[in-house]
């Protein structure tokens, strides 16, 4: 007799070799520790210096506010799970820790295609680029994003823990994912399946083809550029977005644009760069190799 509720799962974690969880345990540490320093830091940077209150860095304080978020969400739970072994979750801390990731992650898509949309206005027209990336605009694309990460956060929790549990609790995964979920659920996936997928198609693919669209045409105004100096920086610049990006969204198709029947250990492996490895990088390739941030540090550090 299946019943709608279990009232806790068990985790199989990221491992389960024992002389690897202490080395994983202290990387994964490590990692979550410059992951907060550097977003953190980032976003108390931004609101003390003024001279980095531009529309760029305040689409880049929420992106780092959803990377400290989820990776937040995720972290702590596997990082004592490796320490103490611990692995049990209840029932409503599944759902909670599955609903909040999916909210930032889908949040933070929407903020890199409003990220990408920002610099195509800046390079590609810069002389309208104060009327059309104002203010009001800003908070306008920001709200979208938290929106549409809410609404989908809600059927994506519907979807995944919307049918009925009878089987074993163990979840593959170092987290309450959807795919290793629904693995437990005794009646009819395929519904929830099919809209999972159609879910992830239209706030993947629709975010990726706005930043690939932006980058495209950012990159056909650099090479009509006459500078070789302005020519080789933004490419830098350019080419770093877009390895960070394609960090994220490769792992993220990977995940969750593909059957259900596909699924495996490799998961694990894909999860862990954007779950973990992407909200370290992003403080790095996004801001602090910019003049602007190293100047409103230096600064930060004279009045210091």
């Amino acid at each position: 007799e299946g019943n709608h509720t279990q009232s806790k799962f068990i985790l199989l974690g990221i491992t389960e070799t024992p002389w690897a969880k202490a080395p994983l345990f202290g990387l994964f540490l490590l990692i979550y520790i410059v992951t907060l320093a550097g977003n953190i830091g980032l976003m108390v940077l931004v609101w003390v210096a003024p001279s980095l209150h531009t529309p760029m860095y305040f689409f880049l304080t929420h992106f780092s506010l959803a990377d400290v978020c989820y990776s937040t969400v995720i972290s702590p739970k596997m990082l004592t799970d490796l320490l103490f072994g611990n692995k049990t979750i209840s029932w409503a801390g599944c759902v909670t820790q599955f609903h909040l990731f999916a909210l930032f992650v889908t949040a933070e898509c929407h903020l890199l295609a409003a990220m990408a949309y920002d610099r195509h206005v800046a390079i590609c027209h810069p002389l309208s680029y104060v009327l059309v990336v104002s203010p009001r605009a800003c908070w306008q694309l920001v709200a979208w994003s938290y929106l549409m990460a809410s609404l989908s956060a809600l059927l994506y929790t519907g979807c995944t823990f919307g049918g009925s549990f009878c089987g074993p609790r163990h979840v593959d995964h170092f987290f309450c994912d959807a795919s290793p979920v629904l693995r437990l659920v005794c009646s009819d996936t395929h519904g929830s399946e099919v809209a999972i997928f159609a879910l992830a198609t239209a706030n993947g693919l629709g975010t990726s083809v706005v930043i690939l669209l932006s980058y495209g045409r950012i990159l056909h105004t650099i090479l009509g550029m006459r500078s070789a100096p302005s020519r080789a920086r933004a490419f830098r610049t350019c080419a770093s977005h877009l390895v960070s990006v394609s960090v994220f969204y490769g792992s993220l198709f990977f995940m969750y644009l593909q059957p259900a029947s596909r699924h495996g250990s490799r998961d694990k492996v894909a999860s862990v760069f954007y779950t973990v490895v992407s909200p370290m990088l992003n403080p790095f390739i996004y801001s602090l190799r910019n003049k602007e941030v190293k100047a409103a540090l230096g600064k930060c550090r004279r009045r210091m």
